[in-house]
């Protein structure tokens, strides 16, 4: 066993991808449950994440919802220091910077490429104590270090790596084609400094006989000077686990089941809007197999089948509620209503769901108030102090317990939370209309409790199967058994002891 203990400096490996979206998330977490069943105390740490998937500390901090769900695979409470730079994108230029689990600024492009610099103290804060309560520390980089135009002042991938003296791991994605020319690639494009810093490589996605590769992998260390680590097959039970952002979603097959005993599949639609957050609440309705969760794309119409419609969250609210209107959503939701359906709004979409949305200091964008869909007696203002915290509380219909956490700006009043959904403990959340057909709640996370979710569900005439939590420890127990199969492990840990010298 390695330890953190004495002067010996912790054994750290970084996974660097040839692109965004290789599974470079998913490799991370495996091998957290992989080395935590080894009796390893094992540590995720990713410096800065771009995502509007974000999940809450005990502590009320935010983080990218892909570090707790490493941090889960590793027996760890999730810790902002996991995450210490994070960004959520507002606009198509401009992101929220979190620091430390703390909302910093929203800035634009080009503006958070010269800030960049004044946070690696931060990140380097992190990661030491990260270090100080670990064996093994595994690095996910953000994007990929062939991104040289990005080079200036990066903390992200090759940066970090040479300020905190981490060796790394390319991870390549065959799936998406040319993963040759993309690993071979990146070795012809980063400077020779950073090349050094890279001591082998792992092919991802895998589809058909591995033996039709190896001539493949053969030529790849021989061009790169890079050590094969291994050909990962694709792992189908991946499904099961929180995607990181919306790239996912495209990627993903769009089928579904198409019945189940009452005669047909409950039809979920969900808008998919540009700056859709927290996604992945609807996770646990996907894991159901009678149920089918469908994103509604731009230039689709609400179906007239659909059972539930769900507004996610968003990170631009106002902005996102104009997007629904210029699609004509906001008719069809209408329509939907008139012929009995169903609708929740979760954080963002509660708040579109109200009569107005007031941002009077522009912390979204441009100050002013926008006409909501007028669906729940509701009137939302929303202020630039962040509520972060995980909760515990009570589904008032049902009384069933839940879990979950609040991520918001802004609070809603009106006469409809006279008939709240979650009772908090002396506070209550959400708000329902007088027909029961709309509601909206700023509680993420309810679907992952089971009864909840059969209770939701049998109130919509369809009975729950799955269950959630189990479902997501298998999976990441199968993915440690997948990757301990497929990968060198010893020479990765090899790699993550032999740590180059820092400037620190």
């Amino acid at each position: 066993m390695v330890s953190g203990g004495g002067s010996a400096r912790v054994p750290a490996v970084m996974f660097q991808g040839t692109g965004s979206d290789v599974g470079k998330s998913l490799v991370v977490a495996g091998l957290c449950r992989l080395f935590a069943r080894r009796g390893l105390t094992v540590r995720p740490f990713k410096p800065q994440n771009m995502s509007n998937n974000a999940a809450v500390t005990a502590d009320g901090g935010e983080i990218g919802r892909a570090q707790a769900l490493q941090a889960r695979a590793a027996f760890a409470p999730a810790s902002v220091h996991m995450n210490p730079v994070l960004l959520k994108p507002e606009s198509e230029r401009g992101a929220q910077v979190v620091v430390q689990g703390v909302r910093r600024e929203s800035i634009g492009a080009a503006g958070y490429q010269a800030l960049k610099p004044a946070l690696m103290p931060a990140v380097l804060d992190s990661f030491a104590r990260i270090e100080a309560e670990a064996d093994l520390v595994l690095v996910e980089g953000a994007g990929s270090p062939a991104e040289i135009n990005l080079r200036g002042g990066d903390i992200a991938n090759m940066g970090f790596a040479h300020a905190a003296g981490v060796p790394v791991v390319m991870v390549g994605d065959i799936d998406r084609g040319g993963v040759i020319a993309s690993l071979v690639g990146t070795r012809a494009v980063v400077p020779e400094a950073d090349a050094a810093l890279i001591r082998g490589f792992l092919v991802n996605r895998f589809r058909g006989d591995p033996a039709l590769f190896a001539s493949g992998m053969a030529a790849i260390e021989a061009r790169t000077g890079w050590r094969a680590l291994g050909l990962v097959p694709w792992f189908a039970a991946a499904a099961a686990l929180p995607a990181e952002d919306a790239l996912s979603l495209e990627r993903s097959a769009a089928g579904g089941p198409e019945s189940h005993g009452s005669g047909r599949a409950l039809q979920v639609v969900v808008l998919r809007l540009p700056r859709m957050a927290n996604f992945d609440d609807l996770d646990p309705l996907a894991a159901e197999p009678q149920v089918r969760v469908r994103f509604l794309k731009a230039g689709e119409a609400v179906p007239g089948d659909a059972d539930l419609v769900v507004l996610p969250g968003s990170k631009a609210t106002i902005a996102d509620l104009a997007v629904l209107r210029a699609q004509g959503w906001d008719i069809d939701i209408r329509a939907h209503v008139r012929r009995g359906g169903r609708v929740l709004g979760l954080c963002g979409g509660y708040q579109m769901l109200g009569r107005t949305i007031a941002d009077p200091e522009g912390v979204e964008g441009p100050a002013g108030t926008a006409a909501g869909l007028g669906l729940l007696d509701v009137d939302t203002v929303l202020s630039g102090d962040k509520v972060t915290r995980p909760v515990s509380a009570r589904d008032i219909a049902s009384g069933e317990t839940v879990a979950g956490y609040e991520i918001h700006l802004g609070r809603t009043e009106g006469p409809d939370r006279a008939r709240p959904l979650i009772d908090l403990g002396g506070r209550t959340d959400g708000a329902r209309s007088p027909d029961g057909l709309v509601a909206g709640t700023y509680v993420h996370g309810l679907f992952a409790s089971d009864g909840f979710r059969r209770r939701f569900l049998a109130g919509l005439g369809t009975a729950s199967t799955a269950g959630y939590e189990a479902g997501v420890e298998a999976a990441l127990d199968g993915l440690a058994a997948h990757l301990e199969q497929h990968l060198d492990i010893e020479a990765l840990l090899a790699i993550a002891a032999d740590r180059p010298p820092c400037p620190r």
